[in-house]
């Protein structure tokens, strides 16, 4: 007699990459599949899963038709759920489309505006939350005036409008605001007339490519000057090359030394603990692990459910005692203390303990 597990059609997980890999997204399924596992090996999920990855080349270095192409396909293969994008550019994108097939993602972004009836939210960073961090960073610091450059992008604008109102309520004076194009390679005439304003900081806001134009403009100018950043530097967890160039800046990220969640991870797989990517993508494949269990009826609509019924589960970014889950018009899933001031020195990221003391 054939047995009617083998014969049971696997629940397929869209991953919807949107922009290029440098190994083919290989860590991210890796990271995806523990979480996911690990809720199988409770026993509460009836058939297998598989996950099933596309690539678009999304904005800003691609189009949005691409995107648009790329999630149809995956939506026409039979995804069940889908996990991505991860630029809010793109996010804006997907959101809508989302809804109207009605079928539930999880993308991992920073842009709360992404999320909809059928778009939930893995938050890594925020462009609503990390300018108000920051700008309590400065203060603390005790610098009375900041000059600021930020991506001429749907991304760098909404980060400067929330930078900008943060330093209102705290009595911080902006010197001078610049836009930069998002993938600037030379703004060193931006960085000298930002330097004209005589400014006690600067700030970067975007999505971390021109970061690295503007870190080479700050060189050149040989512009002594502290530095804070929103969480595009997590960029140089891969691009080593760009660390030097960022020595000393002061930054967002969602990794902490002190999660136990993550010191658990680390123990079964070191480079998906390593950085914020590999921590987001196993508690997304815990997240979508967990609707499956929860849900009624195994189909867009039930998976889409099952997401708002998962609570209080330990997240694996943010510090210590972030939570996760979703709930009725609440699809942000990270709970909590989950943004964490870190800073790059010689080549290292190192957590600023002033942020949690």
């Amino acid at each position: 007699m054939s047995n009617p597990a083998s014969t049971t059609a696997p629940i397929l997980v869209g991953v919807l990459y949107d922009f290029p890999q440098a190994d083919n997204g290989a860590l991210f399924e890796e990271a995806v599949r523990i979480g996911i596992d690990e809720v199988a090996a409770t026993g509460r999920l009836d058939r297998p899963v598989e996950l099933m990855a596309r690539h678009a080349h999304g904005l800003p270095g691609g189009t949005a038709f691409d995107v648009e192409k790329t999630f149809a396909e995956l939506v026409d293969a039979g995804a069940l759920v889908i996990l991505g994008p991860t630029i809010s550019d793109n996010g804006l994108i997907v959101g809508p489309l989302a809804d109207a097939a009605r079928v539930p993602c999880i993308n991992y972004t920073g842009g709360e505006r992404t999320r909809g009836e059928f778009m939930f939210h893995y938050q890594v960073g925020s462009l609503e939350e990390e300018p108000a961090v920051l700008a309590a960073y400065v203060q603390r610091q005790g610098r009375s005036s900041v000059a600021v450059a930020h991506d001429h992008s749907p991304v760098g604008r909404r980060y400067a409008e929330f930078f900008s109102e943060a330093c209102g309520a705290l009595g911080i004076d902006i010197t001078g605001m610049a836009a930069v194009p998002p993938l600037a390679e030379d703004v060193s005439p931006i960085v000298a007339r930002l330097r004209s304003g005589s400014p006690a900081g600067l700030v970067y806001l975007g999505l971390g490519v021109a970061a690295r134009a503007v870190a080479l403009a700050v060189e050149s100018e040989k512009w002594d000057i502290p530095v804070v950043a929103n969480s595009a530097l997590m960029f140089a967890y891969g691009r080593r090359d760009w660390r030097a160039g960022w020595d000393g800046w002061v930054y967002v990220d969602t990794v902490s030394n002190d999660n136990r969640m993550r010191a658990a991870l680390r123990e079964r797989s070191p480079r998906s603990s390593a950085g914020p990517i590999g921590v987001a993508a196993y508690d997304m494949g815990r997240l979508v692990a967990e609707a499956v269990a929860r849900a009624a009826h195994l189909t867009r609509d039930g998976i889409r459910d099952g997401l708002e019924r998962v609570k209080q589960l330990p997240a694996t970014s943010g510090m210590d005692g972030t939570t996760m889950g979703f709930g009725h018009y609440d699809h942000g899933a990270l709970k909590g203390r989950y943004l964490v001031l870190r800073q790059w020195l010689d080549g290292k990221t190192v957590q600023v303990v002033e942020h949690y003391n």
